[in-house]
């Protein structure tokens, strides 16, 4: 089949920017529609930190100091380009220092301004350099508005009106909403009339929303998450709009890197090791326990998280399982995380509750992240939604057994273990309430203490493949079925 040519957008992408899983996928969504033969262009902001931590970054001759106004105000813009390591893919950052020369969010005023500016000046940017592209492949509300230029300020313009959209949601709880003030600041040039009324009624303009009606395709980062925003509160107030267009939603698993997560070669692990050789991960156990500070006690079962702490991942349903659960059973916790001040405190009073027996660090560090993966021997992820998530496939390949609440990726990535017949991967539980999290956390206690059934558990899990090699195909699949399809929206 020929080669597409796609641009693709993200306010993250790793290794350049990152905040959270959107990077990772971004970067890894990248490389990997390279390797199947795509003409691929990233585009992303010039943020300080990235100016500063790569000089290799290069100005484009006639893509300096654009003038691009919004409400009035005229920035300037200009392109410097970079080659993706260790491959062949143009990356094109959108150096505004006006705008970017901060972290890469805010909650500054004008903040819809950045992202505004980023997706006017791709446009500009494809325009000028005569890049004609097939596919522009938008991220999250920072981008959701390309779609609708696409349809207006650019629908006559002969290298871009011919191109499509696409739209992936990764978290549908942030939106991007603003005041219908800033109606202006979109400079749509009188084509206002196209946003959401309802919204301009109540005095707001939703970026995602705007994505959601104009895009030509809109996918989401699981089936089950997808099914889950179009049908229930999950949508969070943007169910009808997704039903709307339901026939061009759909749901594709994010893929996992296997280059940087798997115990054979995993770069931060000085102990490594596979399913058909198992003693390095109790070397890791031993590693984790001395440098957490737990009891050296290998042998009582360790419970691992590596979390953002914050309400969507579940944590205050562990201020009633955890406490009572560790008065009871004989294990062990390592948790890694940062976020909200109230469960920053309920994790250090564990900790001081549970000396030996409850570790917790406060912030992220990558080696840390990747020993307690391979350390553990469970994973726990009580999420109240995941549209994805991440750790629960990375703890597959490390043979660290995930207990997942059963909502959005989680679902799609862990199979409940039967002991019976030895099949599943991991424990899952239903319910949002803690009676459920003590469940499922002493149901995977009881299996630990069968050694052959555990051993069987481990296996199955590493044996499980969500490598982005898998993954990547769908979207070339949807990419061309959009493409012989034509717009869907008028």
């Amino acid at each position: 089949m020929s080669a597409l040519k796609l641009c693709v957008l993200s306010s993250e992408i790793l290794p350049y920017a990152k905040t959270g899983g959107l990077a990772d996928v971004a970067g890894a969504l990248l490389q990997n529609l390279r390797l199947l033969g795509h003409e691929v262009h990233g585009f992303m902001p010039l943020y300080a930190a990235v100016r500063a931590r790569h000089p290799e970054l290069q100005p484009v001759l006639g893509a300096q100091q654009i003038p691009l106004s919004i409400g009035g105000t005229e920035y300037r813009f200009s392109l410097q380009t970079a080659s993706f390591p260790g491959t062949d893919i143009q990356m094109n950052f959108i150096d505004c220092p006006a705008l970017y020369d901060r972290a890469p969010y805010t909650a500054d005023p004008d903040e819809h301004r950045r992202f505004l500016l980023f997706t006017r000046a791709t446009l500009e940017i494809c325009r000028r350099l005569e890049l004609k592209p097939d596919i522009f492949h938008c991220h999250d509300w920072h981008t959701a508005l390309l779609p609708l230029y696409l349809k207006t300020l650019y629908s006559t313009n002969p290298l871009l009106a011919p191109a499509r959209s696409v739209l992936t949601i990764h978290n549908i709880g942030y939106q991007g909403v603003v005041q219908s003030g800033a109606a202006a600041d979109f400079g749509l040039d009188g084509a206002e009339t196209l946003l959401d009324g309802e919204d301009l009624a109540r005095g707001v303009i939703n970026s995602l929303k705007t994505g959601i009606k104009f895009a030509d395709r809109v996918t989401t980062v699981s089936p089950t998450y997808a099914r889950e925003i179009c049908d229930g509160p999950l949508g969070m107030g943007l169910q009808g709009a997704l039903r709307a267009r339901a026939d061009d939603v759909a749901g594709i698993l994010n893929g996992v890197d296997y280059r940087e997560w798997d115990p054979r070669h995993d770069a931060h692990l000085t102990a490594h090791y596979g399913p058909q050789d198992l003693h390095g991960k109790r070397t890791n156990k031993e590693l984790l326990i001395g440098g957490a500070g737990l009891d050296a006690v290998p042998e009582r079962p360790l419970i691992g998280m590596v979390t953002r702490l914050a309400e969507q991942k579940g944590i205050d349903l562990l201020f009633d399982a955890l406490p009572g659960l560790l008065q009871e059973r004989d294990f062990g916790m390592a948790v890694l995380g940062s976020g909200d001040p109230q469960y920053v405190a309920f994790f250090e009073g564990l900790a001081r509750r549970f000396p030996g027996r409850v570790a917790f660090r406060h912030g992220f560090e990558e080696p840390l992240a990747h020993l307690i993966e391979a350390g553990c021997d469970m994973f726990l992820m009580p999420s109240r939604y995941e549209p994805c998530g991440l750790n629960q496939m990375y703890s597959l390949r490390y043979g660290t057994i995930p207990i997942v609440r059963n909502t959005g990726g989680l679902a799609d990535s862990v199979q409940h273990f039967d002991p019976g017949s030895g099949t599943g991967t991991g424990c899952v539980f239903n319910d949002y309430d803690a009676p459920a999290v003590r469940w499922a956390i002493g149901t995977a206690l009881d299996w630990y203490a069968v050694p052959a059934s555990w051993r069987q558990l481990m296996q199955n899990a590493m044996a499980e493949d969500f490598s982005w090699s898998r993954q990547t195909p769908k979207y070339d699949s949807l990419y061309r079925d959009v493409l012989g399809s034509g717009s869907s929206i008028a």
